[in-house]
């Protein structure tokens, strides 16, 4: 008898581990930032590639790709051609996958960039399926002049799941103004995150381990409330007509809490599980 409880058990925590693996949180990656101007070759003329790979290293997508064979670029963005299936010494050649990408030629002037990310791979041509979730990497890989020291690559991991993750790294010598937004739809996972919703209002994930979403469709604040009927955090919504706003609740207690949705004297209660 023992043994067979041990077999099922067994089984069963091979069953989550398959679950959780295969989670696919459908959503979307926003990601910006200003390179710092360099003096290079011609000017401030520079090579530039953006791409999304796993936290193991693999290629994903292409989302950004400026270089040009004839001005003598074509050999300047290394790391990007292997990982997107060319070869070091040139970035222009058809192995090299650009599906999805902003492309064109060497870039004139260091002026801020964004991409958006669905969350995606690539098939050949096509836009390919939604990734498992799990640790994934913004990619930036630049280079302003033929020296070795006139090139830059840096690295950004996120969370892709079914929380929001919110990044503002540090900058650095050639990036600054970076952000970076995972935010996953309403409705993700449901049955693995629960997604209440009401009269176009939802809140997800729920429960979560610290960042609410709050979707609202007309709203002129946002109150969370506890247990104890104490008002402990109040938003102020800038824009009435709709949106998302990230209702950060890690710096409390697990518990029950009470997330209401305003429209002037009118609310909306949602309840809430903080479960860190």
């Amino acid at each position: 008898m023992n043994k067979i409880k041990l077999i099922a058990a067994c089984i069963f925590s091979a069953i989550s581990l398959i679950d959780k693996i295969s989670a696919q949180t459908d959503g979307v990656l926003t990601f910006s930032f200003t390179p710092i101007s360099h003096n290079g070759f011609q000017g401030t003329k520079n090579a530039l590639a953006v791409w999304i790979e796993t936290g193991t290293g693999a290629f994903v997508k292409t989302k950004i790709r400026n270089a040009g064979q004839g001005g003598g670029t074509s050999d300047h963005l290394p790391t990007w051609a292997v990982n997107s299936g060319g070869s070091s010494n040139n970035c222009m050649s058809s192995a090299c996958n650009i599906t999805d990408a902003t492309t064109g030629a060497t870039l004139s002037s260091f002026t801020p960039k964004s991409i958006t990310w669905d969350g995606k791979d690539v098939i050949g041509t096509m836009n390919g399926t939604l990734v498992a979730d799990g640790t994934y990497k913004v990619m930036i890989e630049e280079t302003w002049n033929h020296g070795a020291t006139g090139k830059t690559l840096r690295s950004f991991n996120f969370t892709k799941g079914p929380n929001q993750d919110l990044q503002t790294p540090i900058s650095d010598a050639n990036f600054t103004n970076i952000e970076l937004n995972w935010l996953p739809n309403p409705g993700s996972n449901v049955g693995l995150q629960e997604l209440a919703t009401e009269n176009g209002n939802s809140v997800f994930p729920n429960p979560s381990a610290g960042v609410f979403n709050v979707k609202y469709k007309i709203a002129t604040k946002i109150e969370v409330i506890n247990e104890l009927g104490e008002i402990i955090l109040e938003e102020k919504v800038s824009n009435l007509n709709g949106g998302t706003k990230a209702i950060d609740l890690s710096k409390f207690d697990n518990g029950l809490y009470f997330i209401n949705i305003y429209n002037n004297e009118e609310y909306i209660i949602f309840d809430v599980v903080l479960k860190k």
